[in-house]
């Protein structure tokens, strides 16, 4: 059975799931920065999917990456699976913008992280629920 990690859990708020990952926003406004983790129980590494699900994993990754880069008008879109700390497969799906407080370098351990507020969280999704349709079902707010 599939459990989230407890550190992406402290750290996240659920947005909801694709056919294969669910959706989770860090919880740091000062970057729009989301993750996606394969519903699947034990893996930690891409190709511990099997081939439909490493299939679906980009399909998911690559349509969410473009959907928010026109959504926040993005100038970069880094987009990486790290699982130094947390070792359940992830993918971070990072909006850049050359104004965010730690262009051009990495987001991580940058500046402390600023919690969304209720009034941020629900603008961001809807955002999402304008351009994200059909496969998506989004978590309960």
């Amino acid at each position: 059975m599939f459990s989230l990690d407890s550190r992406l859990q402290q750290d996240t708020l659920v947005m909801g799931d694709f056919p294969l990952c669910r959706l989770l926003l860090m919880n740091d406004a000062n970057y729009p920065w989301f993750i996606l983790v394969p519903r699947r129980e034990a893996v930690s590494e891409l190709f511990q999917l099997d081939t439909a699900d490493q299939q679906q994993l980009w399909l998911e990754t690559t349509r969410l990456a473009e959907t928010l880069k026109d959504a926040f008008v993005a100038n970069k879109m880094n987009v990486a699976t790290l699982g130094n700390v947390v070792s359940q497969l992830h993918m971070h799906v990072i909006v850049r913008r050359r104004e965010d407080q730690a262009w051009p370098a990495p987001v991580w351990g940058r500046h402390p992280a600023r919690a969304y507020e209720a009034g941020e969280v629900s603008s961001i999704r809807e955002r999402l629920r304008l351009v994200l349709t059909n496969d998506f079902q989004f978590a309960e707010a």
